[in-house]
């Protein structure tokens, strides 16, 4: 139990040392408009394209509260061969790209505003991670998409299950991130309105 928390330690220093050193304007910056770009991109182009097929239904990707394998079966079924092939080739080849640039651009993002804030060095660091494990999640939806729209019509409710799993651990952390990133911006604000009053 020791050498665990001894290691998870280890790691934890290595990731707050690699957002300290990291965490610059410049780089917070470049890599924020890098990410929404991808994101942007995918509302704009991907996602459509893929939901041209789809008869209204929401992708599996954006489903914030889960689903389940009667809504897979739907969805796949409405979007056809042409539909399931637009979100293998088109939809999901952006969003291999899309986790990783989430996870590092706001993990250093939040680290930015802590060290505004002189909070870094403390418990609130952890917040960091937050970005990280969304981008995961999303990864392991990525691959469960994947699997599904490859043996469909084959359908395992095991693997649906896992995939709408991690689609909520991708959304409950993302809203969580964002609402501590909220709270940070209006500390910060508060700390700079007091810097000018006094």
């Amino acid at each position: 139990m020791y050498s665990i928390a001894s290691t998870y330690l280890k790691k934890m220093k290595r990731l707050t040392n690699f957002i300290e050193k990291n965490s610059s304007g410049k780089k917070v910056l470049g890599l924020f408009i890098l990410t929404n770009v991808v994101y942007i991109f995918m509302l704009t182009v991907t996602i459509p394209k893929t939901m041209e097929f789809s008869n209204g239904m929401k992708l599996l990707d954006m489903m914030p509260i889960g689903y389940d394998l009667n809504y897979v079966s739907e969805l796949f079924s409405l979007l056809g061969e042409n539909g399931r092939l637009t979100y293998l080739t088109n939809q999901i080849p952006v969003d291999m790209i899309y986790p990783l640039l989430f996870g590092l651009s706001y993990c250093l993002l939040l680290g930015y505003f802590l060290k505004k804030l002189n909070k870094f060095n403390s418990p609130y660091s952890f917040l960091c991670l937050l970005p990280i494990i969304a981008g995961i999640a999303d990864y392991l939806e990525n691959f469960g998409i994947i699997t599904m729209l490859k043996n469909y019509p084959e359908l395992k409710e095991a693997t649906v299950y896992a995939t709408n799993i991690f689609s909520v651990i991708k959304s409950i952390s993302t809203s969580i991130f964002f609402i501590a990133l909220i709270v940070i911006l209006i500390a910060l604000g508060i700390k700079v309105l007091n810097k000018k009053i006094k």
